[in-house]
C-alpha cells in the first residue's frame, strides 16, 4: 500500500472509530473505565475506581433532579455508580398498617425509593420509552430500597412492548395514539423478596416483604444503596455476559456501545399524578444514553 493510500485509509478508520463513539443527537455517552481493582458494592461510592471514572449527569424528566452516573469494568464484571438527590429516605413498600377499629392489618400508602436501568435488547435502535411506537424487548435492572436493597441486589426483569397483548399485559397509548401492550416479566429464578401475611398484632406498621437471597437469572445484578444527607448513592454490578437469554450481553470490546436509559422511579407507564405523596410508578426515561467501551 502506498503512503498516500495508507494515510487515506488511516483517516477513514479514525473517522469510523469517531462515529462509533460519538453519541447520537440529543444523547450522551457513559464511557467505561478499566479499573485496576473492582469496587465494593456497599453503597459508599468511595472506592478508588470511582475517583478516576468519568461521570455524566442526566436531567430527570419527571422531577428535574440530576442523576450522576459512572461506570467501570474489572475482569468479567461491569459496575455502575449512581447518585441522585432525595429529600427523604423511603424504604417501606405497601407495608401492613394496623387498623385498630377493625383489628386487622391493611396495606399502607407508603412506597419505596428506587432506581432503574433499562437496556435495549433489539438488533437495531428503538425508543425505549413505555409509550414508544416501537416494539421491543428490554432488560430492566430495578433497584428497590425496600424490597431488594436489604438482600444486596436489584431485581432483574424484562419489558416487552408489543402490538398484541401477552400475560398480565398493561394497555399503553403511545405518543402518536397507537395502542400497544407492555408486559413486565421477571427473569427466571427466585426474587430477592417474598410476601408475608400478618394476622396477629405485631406493631402499628410492619414490612409486607421479607428479604431473601435471589436465585437463577433473577440474581444477576448485585446492588446496594445508602441514603445520607438528602441523597441516594447506589452501586450496581453485573457480569458482562451472564449466559442467560433474558439478559443483555455487554461485550467489553473496543468501540462497542449499548443503548440504555435510566429513571429514579419505577417504569410502569402510569399517568403522572402530582397529587400523590410519592411518584412511585410514574417514572420516565430521561435521556437516550449509550454505554461505551473505548
Amino acid at each position: 500500500m502506498s503512503k498516500a493510500r495508507f494515510i487515506t485509509f488511516t483517516a477513514l478508520l479514525c473517522t469510523v472509530c469517531f462515529l462509533l463513539t460519538v453519541p447520537a443527537r440529543g444523547a450522551q455517552n457513559l464511557t467505561v473505565l478499566k479499573a485496576a481493582q473492582a469496587p465494593t458494592i456497599d453503597g459508599s461510592g468511595d472506592d478508588a475506581a470511582w475517583g478516576a471514572a468519568k461521570s455524566i449527569t442526566v436531567s430527570d424528566a419527571r422531577n428535574k433532579d440530576t442523576v450522576t452516573l459512572k461506570a467501570v469494568v474489572s475482569g468479567d464484571m461491569v459496575y455502575f455508580l449512581v447518585s441522585y438527590p432525595d429529600a427523604e429516605e423511603n424504604n417501606l413498600h405497601k407495608p401492613w398498617v394496623w387498623d385498630k377499629e377493625m383489628g386487622v392489618y391493611k396495606l399502607g400508602p407508603q412506597r419505596e425509593d428506587g432506581f432503574t436501568f433499562k437496556w435495549n435488547m433489539e438488533p437495531a435502535e428503538v425508543d425505549l420509552s413505555n409509550f414508544s411506537d416501537d416494539s421491543y424487548t428490554a432488560d430492566v435492572w430495578y433497584w428497590k430500597a425496600g424490597r431488594t436493597n436489604p438482600a444486596g441486589y436489584a431485581d432483574d426483569k424484562s419489558h416487552v412492548l408489543a402490538d398484541e397483548p401477552g400475560k398480565k399485559a398493561k394497555t399503553m397509548k403511545t405518543a402518536s395514539g397507537k395502542t400497544k401492550y407492555l408486559m413486565r416479566i421477571g427473569d427466571a429464578g427466585t426474587p430477592a423478596q417474598k410476601k408475608r401475611l400478618l394476622t396477629d398484632y405485631q406493631g402499628d406498621v410492619q414490612d409486607q416483604y421479607e428479604s431473601q437471597k435471589p436465585e437463577g437469572s433473577r440474581a444477576d445484578v448485585i446492588a446496594k444503596g445508602v441514603w445520607k444527607d438528602g441523597s441516594w448513592t447506589v452501586e450496581f454490578g453485573r457480569k458482562l455476559e451472564t449466559g442467560n437469554s433474558d439478559d443483555v450481553r455487554l461485550a467489553a470490546s473496543p468501540g462497542s456501545r449499548y443503548l440504555f436509559g435510566v429513571s429514579i422511579f419505577g417504569l410502569y407507564g402510569e399517568d403522572v399524578d402530582d397529587s400523590k405523596a410519592h411518584l412511585y410508578g410514574q417514572g420516565r426515561l430521561s435521556e437516550k444514553l449509550y454505554l461505551v467501551f473505548p
